[in-house]
C-alpha cells in the first residue's frame, strides 16, 4: 500500500523523537549493564537467554535496586493495605451516609479489579525501570476477561513528548511482532509483505509503530473511535502501511519519571547518580580478586638455569635441579594490601547504599524498637522520599487510577448510585504513607484533648463545646473504619427519637403511679370529710 498523509506525518514525527532520544540510549545501556542486566538490551543486540552479567564483579548495586523497588511498591501500591480512595469534588456530599456507602462500594470494586488483573507484577517491573532508567511506561487497557490489563513496556520501545504543562501526552512505541501475530491482530489490513512472510515463515518478526497522541479536532458528541480525545494509529514501520486508526477516551499510557530537569523530557534515576561509584566498585572488586589470587597463588622467582624441566606448581608437582646449587624457587612478594582494598570497596558500597536509601529502608539489627522509634523512622523515610513520592503521585498513581476508574465505569462495574449523586464529579484521593502518618498524629492529638477535657469536666461543662456526632465520624475515618460498620445518620436519629419517646412515656407512667399512690393514701380520710372535701379529694385522684 502507498503511504498516506497520516503515515508520512507519523513517521516524520517519530524520526524527530528518535533523534531526541539518542543521547539517552547509551546512558541507559551503561546503567542497565551494571544494575539491571536482564534489561541491558537498549543499544546492544542480545540473544534471548544469553548471560548478561559479564561486567559485574559485585552484586551490591543490583541488590540496592531491588530493595528500593520493593520499598516503593510497599509504600505506594501495597496490595495488603488500601492505597487510594474515592471522594466527591463537592465536600458536602462526603458527609452524606448514602454517598459514603456508594464511594466505599465503588472503591472495593476497583480494588477487586486490580487484584484480579496482572497489576501487581507489572507495577513491580515499572518500579525497576523507574529506578534504573529514570523513566518508565505502562499501558492500561481494557480486557474482556479480567476487565483491566496492564503492560509495562521496555524503555527501548518508548519515545515520548510533553504538552505545554510538562505532562506526557504523546507516546510512540516501536516494537516487534511476528507476522502471524500481526495477521491475527490486524487482519486483512496487513501488507502483502507480511502475507507472503506468513507463507514462508509465520514467526518472522516485523517492526510495528504504535502512536498515541492528542487528536487535533474531534466531535465529543460522537462516541465512535474517530471522535475521541486521543488518537491511536498502528503502522508497519518498514513500508508505512496503515494498519489501524482508533482512539481512547483517556491517555492509555502511564509514564512516570523519577526525577526530571526542567529542560529535559526523560527522567533521571538514582542508578544514574550511583553509576560512577558502581563502576569504580566493580573495578576495585576485580583488582581485589586478582590481588587475593596472587597472594594465594603467588608468582614465582625461578633461576634462569639449573632446572631440567619446566616449573610445576600443581599439587604434588616435582621440580628437578642440579644438586650443589643454591638456586631455588621462591615466591615473589608483590606487596598486596588486601585490607586496604576491602576498606575502599566498603566506602563505595556505603556511597551506593546512600543513593538508594538502603540504610534508611532496611530494619536495623539490634534490640526491638519502641513505637516512638518506629514513628520517627517512618517520618525519616517520608522526608527522604517525599519529593519522589509527590512526583509519582501526580505522574503515576493519579492517571493510573483515573484510567482504571473510567474503564470500570464504561463497563458498568460499579453499583447504581443514588439519584442525588447524578452528575457529581468524583476525585481520587491517594492514601499515602505520609497522609497516614499525619492522620495518626491527628488521632493522637484528639485523644489527648479528650483526656484533658475529661479531667476538667468535674469543674466545668466543657463537653458542651464538643460535637460528639462529628467527633465519632471523624475518628472512624482517621482509623480507617469501614463505613458499612457505622449506622446511617437517619437510623441514628430515628433510634434517638424512639428512645426519647420511650423515656417520656416511662416518665409519664411513673408520675401516674405516684399520683395513684398518693390518691390511695388520701381515700380513707375522705370518709370523715364533708361532701365538699370529698369532691376535692376525688378531683385530685383523677
Amino acid at each position: 500500500m502507498a503511504k498516506t498523509d497520516l503515515t508520512k506525518s507519523l513517521l516524520s514525527r517519530f524520526d524527530r523523537l528518535k533523534g531526541q532520544r539518542q543521547n539517552w540510549e547509551t546512558h541507559w545501556q551503561e546503567v542497565a549493564d551494571y544494575m539491571q542486566p536482564r534489561k541491558a538490551d537498549v543499544t546492544k543486540q542480545r540473544s534471548r537467554g544469553d548471560k548478561r552479567t559479564e561486567l559485574i564483579f559485585d552484586s551490591s548495586p543490583i541488590q540496592a535496586v531491588e530493595l528500593l523497588a520493593a520499598s516503593l511498591h510497599g509504600m505506594l501500591t501495597n496490595p495488603a493495605t488500601p492505597w487510594f480512595s474515592l471522594r466527591f469534588k463537592d465536600s458536602q456530599l462526603d458527609m452524606e451516609d448514602e454517598a459514603k456507602l456508594w464511594l466505599e462500594s465503588a472503591t472495593e470494586v476497583m480494588y477487586t479489579a486490580f487484584s484480579r488483573s496482572n497489576f501487581q507484577q507489572e507495577i513491580f517491573e515499572l518500579y525497576h525501570d523507574l529506578i534504573t532508567f529514570g523513566t518508565a511506561a505502562m499501558h492500561v487497557q481494557e480486557d474482556n476477561e479480567d476487565v483491566l490489563k496492564f503492560s509495562t513496556r521496555h524503555i527501548n520501545e518508548i519515545f515520548i513528548a510533553e504538552d505545554d504543562k510538562g505532562r506526557i501526552d504523546t507516546v510512540y512505541r516501536k516494537f516487534k511482532l511476528s507476522a502471524r501475530a500481526a495477521m491475527q491482530q490486524f487482519g486483512e489490513a496487513v501488507s502483502t509483505d507480511i502475507k507472503s512472510q506468513i507463507k514462508k515463515d509465520p514467526y518472522n518478526e516485523v517492526d510495528i509503530l504504535h502512536a498515541v497522541y492528542p487528536r487535533a479536532d474531534f466531535n465529543p458528541k460522537l462516541k465512535d473511535t474517530e471522535n475521541m480525545p486521543f488518537e491511536s494509529v498502528y503502522v508497519e514501520y518498514k513500508n508505512a502501511n496503515e494498519l489501524s486508526v482508533s482512539g481512547f477516551q483517556e491517555f492509555p499510557f502511564v509514564v512516570p519519571r523519577y526525577l526530571k530537569a526542567s529542560h529535559e523530557v526523560y527522567g533521571r534515576s538514582p542508578a544514574m547518580t550511583a553509576l560512577p561509584d558502581v563502576k569504580m566498585l566493580n573495578e576495585m572488586s576485580k583488582t581485589t580478586i586478582k590481588a587475593a589470587q596472587k597472594q594465594v597463588d603467588p608468582p614465582l622467582l625461578v633461576p634462569d638455569d639449573g632446572f631440567l624441566l619446566p616449573v610445576r606448581t600443581v599439587p604434588g608437582g616435582l621440580n628437578f635441579y642440579r644438586s650443589g646449587t643454591r638456586d631455588r624457587i621462591e615466591p615473589l612478594n608483590i606487596g598486596a594490601n588486601n585490607p586496604l582494598g576491602l576498606n575502599m570497596e566498603e566506602q563505595r558500597r556505603t556511597a551506593i547504599r546512600n543513593v538508594f536509601y538502603v540504610d534508611q529502608l532496611m530494619l536495623q539489627q539490634g534490640p526491638q524498637m519502641t513505637a516512638t522509634e518506629v514513628i520517627q523512622r517512618n517520618e525519616e523515610k517520608m522526608r527522604l522520599l517525599g519529593p519522589v513520592l509527590g512526583r509519582l503521585q501526580s505522574e503515576l498513581l493519579k492517571p493510573l487510577i483515573d484510567r482504571a476508574f473510567n474503564i470500570l465505569l464504561r463497563r458498568e462495574q460499579f453499583p447504581p448510585a443514588p439519584d442525588f449523586l447524578s452528575g457529581q464529579d468524583i476525585e481520587i484521593e491517594y492514601v499515602s504513607p505520609l497522609a497516614k502518618a499525619q492522620k495518626s498524629t491527628e488521632l493522637s492529638s484528639i485523644t489527648r484533648a479528650i483526656e484533658i477535657l475529661g479531667s476538667l469536666a468535674n469543674v466545668a461543662p466543657v463537653f458542651d463545646y464538643v460535637n460528639f456526632d462529628a467527633l465519632t465520624k471523624h475518628v472512624a475515618e482517621l482509623v480507617g473504619m469501614p463505613q458499612k460498620l457505622l449506622k446511617l445518620q437517619s437510623q441514628v436519629n430515628a433510634e434517638r427519637e424512639e428512645a426519647a419517646a420511650a423515656a417520656e412515656q416511662q416518665q409519664q407512667m411513673a408520675q401516674m403511679q405516684q399520683v395513684a399512690q398518693a390518691g390511695g393514701d388520701i381515700a380513707p380520710l375522705a370518709k370523715a370529710l364533708p361532701e365538699e372535701a370529698k369532691a376535692l379529694v376525688n378531683s385530685q385522684v383523677e
